[in-house]
């Protein structure tokens, strides 16, 4: 079950109930008059199926509500409650199957956006990979692609080309274009001060077979893309969110980053460009495989009938 609040124009609130109680996959109704201040208006709430959401939503902005007042929703972890149960039984569909097209923009462009935190993770990442490649350590390179923050933008990228919400894949691709390139720089410093302090050496790096994994770009390494791609998109237009760690330890986007800038470093200019080369796979990849899936999740709403306009804002 998900929880939405609607601020609504008083002159709007009577349609937004009607709304919300007409349909089956709705519980617990509540209206407050006047209690908005910013805008002014009255809050309704209610519980919704998860399955239904998208419906209402897309009803509930046909009102206008997201303009001139505004809408949230929220997920509820635990909901003890008959009128539930019957709303999620008379929804039509699954809450796990279900897409919540506003979640999902939501989601994707926070995730996609190029801020501090997101350059931290990702400079972090890329140090992590650098770690594990000169000591030779596959786990420190699974921690790597655990930390490493670029599946949100990559998924933002296939969100706004299913959707043709340009707006969005500029966003996420300033995101990666900005990104990868700082972090890489970061680890450059790093790499080029460790050489330096005698932390590493070429021989080392030659000697590291357990992580050549990294760079070994092949038929596989698309395969693997792909399927993860397919999978994070899953997940993310899901209830099962849990699975993305998987996708994120599956690609060697980040290690593959990471590698390139030590043997640069380290004048390996072959496993350097295999290196490049395996990011430029993963990252196509992914975001292809994200966007068949997208198309194809939007593709069966569509002919269930229940897909809405999406709200620009």
């Amino acid at each position: 079950m998900l929880h939405l609040r609607a601020v609504c124009p008083p002159d709007k609130t009577a349609e937004a109930v009607e709304v919300l109680r007409a349909h089956p996959g709705t519980a617990h109704l509540i209206v407050h008059h006047g209690v908005a201040v910013m805008p002014e208006g009255d809050l309704v709430e209610v519980d919704v199926a998860r399955e239904a959401a998208d419906e209402i939503v897309g009803a509930l902005c046909t009102l206008q509500l997201d303009t001139s007042g505004g809408i949230t929703l929220e997920a509820i972890d635990t909901a003890l409650s008959d009128a539930a149960d019957r709303a999620e039984e008379a929804a039509p569909g699954d809450g796990a199957d279900a897409v919540v097209w506003q979640e999902l923009l939501a989601r994707t462009g926070e995730e996609s956006r190029l801020n501090v935190t997101f350059q931290a993770f990702l400079a972090i990442a890329c140090l992590l990979a650098a770690v594990g490649i000169v000591t030779n350590s596959a786990v420190t390179i699974v921690g790597a692609m655990v930390v490493g923050p670029e599946f949100g933008p990559l998924a933002a990228i296939a969100v706004g080309l299913v959707l043709r919400r340009w707006d969005l894949v500029r966003q996420a691709s300033a995101a990666l274009a900005v990104g990868f390139p700082l972090a890489m720089a970061v680890t450059l410093g790093a790499t080029l001060l460790g050489e330096a302090t005698g932390l590493f050496n070429r021989a080392a790096l030659l000697a590291n077979h357990q992580v050549d994994f990294v760079y070994d770009v092949g038929k596989f390494s698309l395969i693997i893309a792909l399927l993860a791609g397919a999978a994070g998109m899953l997940s993310m237009t899901s209830a099962k969110s849990a699975a993305l760690v998987g996708v994120f330890i599956s690609v060697t986007t980040v290690p593959a980053a990471g590698y390139a800038v030590v043997a640069a470093v380290l004048q390996d200019w072959e496993r350097c460009l295999y290196s490049f080369g395996q990011l430029v796979v993963n990252l196509i990849g992914i975001v292809i495989a994200a966007a068949v899936v997208l198309m194809l999740r939007r593709r069966g709403q569509r002919t269930g009938g229940t897909e809405r306009p999406l709200s620009r804002g």
